[in-house]
């Protein structure tokens, strides 16, 4: 969760010392890496107390949030658990941040696997670049990649391994070993995803009704002369979603992602205006947000093919 309070009140974690300190915990036996296994034996320290700003990845398995989440207006079921997946720089609220929701968080932060990751831990790996590819670190935690028991199981001899690394085997290849364990962890996760995107599909059957209908609303009223163009951040706050979640589930429903189902609305709009209408392009431009007519055209020409003075002509 994001918190809206001034950085004055936020607590910064530069090491993954200093958060273990913080929170009550030893210190890492890496200084690196750690992992907090609250699923097999209980944990003696504590979340953190106030708003604060993560340095680090962090990757969280809660194997029983404890009923059920609203996602939007839907509401989601998290009996079976799920992943949250953090990068670094963002800032996480903690229960004391608002009290009224402290019974719901305290059923969502019961005993789980925490896994935090300093980026030089990849450094030297190709782990390192790939990890930009993988979207859902930049999800919502309403978004978390909810587990069935099947997966669950994978998930958690995942961790365990890692924690075996690091607790009993830190040797030469260890930190390979543990590498290696991280990436399949990661992969799995996109996997598991593209699963929930597709057995909950039937929740998001409206969705792209609903993104025709805002763009459509978008389009009619003023906020294209006014705002420009709309964007892939408009439409994800319209439908309380995180713009890499709309998008990567758009991809796994209609093979397009927010961006390219935006243009093509445009692109629609801009063919009905060239053939049924006189405005010339720079009112057809303006009308749909661009500040500049070139930017239209171009892209424009590069979904048809067609310059949209060719465009016009085959009606004339």
């Amino acid at each position: 969760m994001v918190s809206k309070k001034s950085n004055q009140s936020i607590k910064r974690f530069n090491t993954l010392a200093d958060v273990m300190e913080t929170s009550g915990f030893p210190p890492p036996k890496h200084p690196l890496i750690v992992l907090l296994n609250g699923v097999d034996k209980p944990l003696k320290g504590h979340a953190p107390k106030k708003s604060h700003v993560l340095n680090y990845y962090k990757i969280a398995f809660k194997p029983n949030a404890g009923g059920e989440l609203m996602y939007g207006k839907t509401k989601f079921d998290f009996k079976e658990g799920g992943l949250f997946f953090v990068a670094p720089q963002q800032i996480l609220s903690s229960i004391e941040d608002n009290d009224k929701e402290e019974t719901a968080q305290q059923k969502i932060l019961s005993p789980q696997i925490t896994l935090l990751i300093d980026p030089d831990f990849l450094l030297q790996y190709p782990l390192a670049q790939k990890i930009h590819q993988y979207t859902f670190f930049s999800y919502a935690a309403n978004e978390s990649l909810h587990l069935s028991t099947k997966e669950k199981e994978t998930i958690l001899s995942l961790f365990r391994n890692i924690e075996e690394e690091l607790e009993n085997r830190i040797d030469e290849m260890s930190h390979n070993v543990i590498i290696s364990q991280i990436e399949l962890l990661l992969n799995y996760a996109q996997r598991f995803y593209n699963r929930q995107f597709l057995t909950r599909k039937q929740n998001y059957s409206s969705l792209t009704d609903r993104i025709d209908q805002l763009l459509e609303d978008y389009f009619n009223s003023d906020k294209a002369l006014n705002a420009g163009v709309p964007t892939v951040n408009y439409l994800a706050d319209q439908l309380h979603m995180s713009a890499s979640y709309l998008s990567d589930l758009l991809r796994k429903l209609t093979g397009q992602n927010t961006q390219q189902i935006i243009h093509d609305k445009m692109i629609y709009r801009a063919k009905n205006k060239l053939s049924a209408t006189a405005l010339s392009i720079s009112e057809i431009a303006f009308e749909l947000g661009f500040e500049q007519p070139q930017s239209f055209s171009r892209l424009f020409k590069l979904k048809t093919k067609q310059s949209p003075q060719q465009y016009r002509a085959q009606f004339n």
